[in-house]
């Protein structure tokens, strides 16, 4: 009996010699022994409800038998119901401390299952206490002292404030008696697509409705096979699918990234992503910069730190991705590093680690982007994290919604897709988001065209993004910072305009439809992202980066030649205003003439307030009217 209760628990070899000094297992009822017995055969099977109810009959003919309520905690235990779990082997404890005290180690994990970390660090130290302890014990537990360490201490750091997790399963819609997990969505949250796992892996699709997400359905087309595709990211704009295909014909071996793209009669076929990003090696757990211009995700290919790793290959010119790099020892670790996920700000990476300090198994992490580098991962915390693996975390566009699978006591069946809201000090940077149609000005056409944002105060590029064939983008502005935001396509002026987000409140979507002026005579557009000082034509170093993009039209167009139009409001003495408005165009050529573009090619005229496009009336009126605009006079 007592090693058929020890091969539950954990195994035979943990546990060492207990003392018979109090309890007597020759005297239990025999109906009870028999009950027990029973349970054990279920429990092996897999059966744990029904080990229960038979654990229960054997102490309900024999209140004092303490192997079923050791057994009835092993068991508790594997189906998560850790409080049950604690009560049963507590009963035990307190029928024969002795007798139990090896089964210290399960009655501690699932008190940190509780959240108990102060009792179960408690119980862990008393059972290394003991002299006699079994090798392969005193290591499980000295593992376990250090990770219940690691719980005080994160709490002793982390003011939780009023912050409550409470997640939500998300219903029968999306869970069923199966595994579905790696939950993923675009931008605006209407669709969610995640994989289910019934005899392979496949992908589902939810559609929200008015009531709530509508009953998922498997996705038609080719995508999914007679194989295992999943651990799937949506792109932002929801154009792009990124998946892990296994043995698919012209693969590189076993699990591939493949990449699908939506039409408009539903997803194309898949396409490997090819030799670069795929191996002979393991790749899976893709994830999508919001720019689609990366992709980040978990392979087992040589050049790593650990087991698995996490990887990031970039989108190179002739529109393939290109060989990866490893994120480098910050992130990954000797252990294994896997389900990356970036969010929509392009800063804040979520992922799940072993290697890192935590709680045990897999915990989730994050790390933000500085410059070109990673901040030290940090654990999400108890009670996101616990003793169980957590992994497969999504965070809407919001910044404050979380999903993520989990086989808690209240799901469907095995694993469920939940939701969460995130304590605020984990959460990524706010942002908002702007939409809309790229277009030919006269014929209304959608251009495919580049669309590119800058950080005005370091001039670098933070996000360039592709419209698709029919000229549609989706830009995400992280708040907080100043933007330009210049749209490019050959033979069309620019266009250019700037965001000033430190105000501006987050989680909202804005829409921006863009006409684009092919380049002839009499065609202009207005530099918005040209800077002054009140009074002064001294240009501000936040220009450079839309002077930039003009110096790089001329270079493209070498016949064209231009006209630099300054323009002020009416406040002031309109001779002071027309000789201010003349030297901030002057100021415009003498940047071009800098970097290389001759003085020919460029004129500068002030036209003071005499040439008013909005009125003068208004703050934002005036604001429109103090601009510097280009002018096509010669092709």
């Amino acid at each position: 009996m007592k090693r058929l209760c020890a091969l539950l628990l954990c195994s035979a070899l943990l546990f060492g010699g207990a003392s018979h000094a109090q309890y007597n297992p020759e005297k239990i009822n025999k109906k009870a022994v028999a009950a027990y017995n029973q349970a054990m055969q279920l429990a092996e099977g897999g059966s744990f409800t029904a080990a229960v109810q038979q654990l229960q009959e054997a102490i309900k003919r024999d209140p004092a038998y303490v192997e079923a309520y050791l057994s009835l905690g092993g068991v508790y235990g594997q189906i998560k119901a850790h409080e049950q779990s604690v009560a049963a082997y507590e009963k035990a404890l307190a029928l024969d401390s002795n007798y139990s005290s090896d089964f210290r180690l399960p009655y501690s994990i699932n008190l940190a299952g509780m959240g108990q970390f102060e009792k179960a660090a408690q119980t862990i130290e008393a059972l290394l206490a003991r002299p006699a302890l079994g090798a392969n014990t005193r290591k499980a537990a000295e593992y376990r002292r250090k990770s219940y360490q690691f719980a005080l201490d994160y709490a002793r750091t982390h003011a939780g404030g009023n912050y409550v997790f409470r997640p939500e399963n998300l219903g029968d819609a999306i869970n069923s008696p199966y595994s579905e997990y790696w939950p993923s969505m675009s931008v605006e949250g209407t669709e969610l697509i995640f994989t289910r796992k019934e005899r392979d892996e496949d992908f589902f699709i939810s559609e929200k409705g008015a009531s709530g997400w509508q009953p998922a359905f498997r996705i038609n087309g080719s995508l999914n096979t007679p194989d295992n595709e999943g651990a799937q990211i949506l792109s932002q704009d929801g154009q792009w699918l990124v998946f892990a295909g296994k043995d698919r014909p012209g693969g590189y071996g076993g699990f591939d990234l493949f990449i699908a793209y939506k039409t408009l009669d539903g997803w194309s076929q898949a396409i490997n992503l090819g030799s670069k990003v795929n191996s002979e090696h393991w790749e899976s757990q893709p994830c999508l910069s919001p720019d689609k211009r990366s992709i980040y995700f978990s392979s087992n290919r040589p050049g790593g730190f650990g087991g698995e790793d996490l990887w990031v290959s970039h989108l190179q010119p002739n529109g393939r991705f290109g060989e990866p790099v490893n994120l480098g020892p910050t992130i990954n670790t000797t252990g294994n590093e896997s389900c990356p996920f970036l969010h929509a700000d392009n800063q804040t990476l979520y992922f799940s680690s072993d290697g890192h300090p935590g709680y045990g198994a897999g915990d989730l992490y994050l790390a933000r982007r500085t410059d070109s580098a990673w901040s030290k991962p940090e654990n999400l915390g108890y009670p996101i994290n616990t003793i169980n693996n957590e992994a497969t975390l999504f965070v809407a566009a919001d910044g404050q919604t979380a999903y993520y699978a989990s086989d808690r006591a209240d799901g469907k069946g095995r694993l469920d897709i939940y939701r969460f809201e995130l304590r605020p000090d984990v959460r990524p940077v706010k942002t908002l988001w702007v939409k809309g149609k790229v277009y030919d000005v006269k014929t209304s056409k959608g251009l495919p065209s580049g669309v590119e944002l800058i950080d005005l105060a370091t001039g670098r590029p933070v996000s360039r993004v592709q419209t698709n064939e029919n000229g549609e983008y989706l830009v995400t502005l992280p708040i907080g910072k100043d933007y330009a935001f210049n749209v490019a396509r050959r033979g069309y002026l620019f266009f250019s305009d700037n965001f000033s987000l430190k105000q501006k409140p987050s989680d909202a979507t804005y829409r921006k439809d863009i006409p684009l002026q092919p380049i002839e005579v009499n065609a202009s557009v207005v530099l918005r992202n040209i800077f002054f000082d009140t009074n002064k034509f001294d240009l501000e170093p936040e220009s450079a980066a839309e002077l930039d993009k003009l110096v790089q039209l001329l270079q493209e167009n070498p016949t064209v030649k231009i006209l630099i139009e300054g323009h002020t409001d009416n406040v002031g003495n309109a001779a002071d205003n027309a000789t201010l408005s003349q030297n901030r165009a002057k100021s415009v050529v003498a940047y071009l003439t800098g970097k290389g573009i001759a003085t020919a090619r460029l004129q500068a005229k002030g036209f003071g307030a005499s040439k008013p496009i909005a009125d003068n009336n208004t703050e934002a009126g005036r604001a429109q009217n103090r601009r510097t605009e280009v002018k096509i006079i010669e092709r």
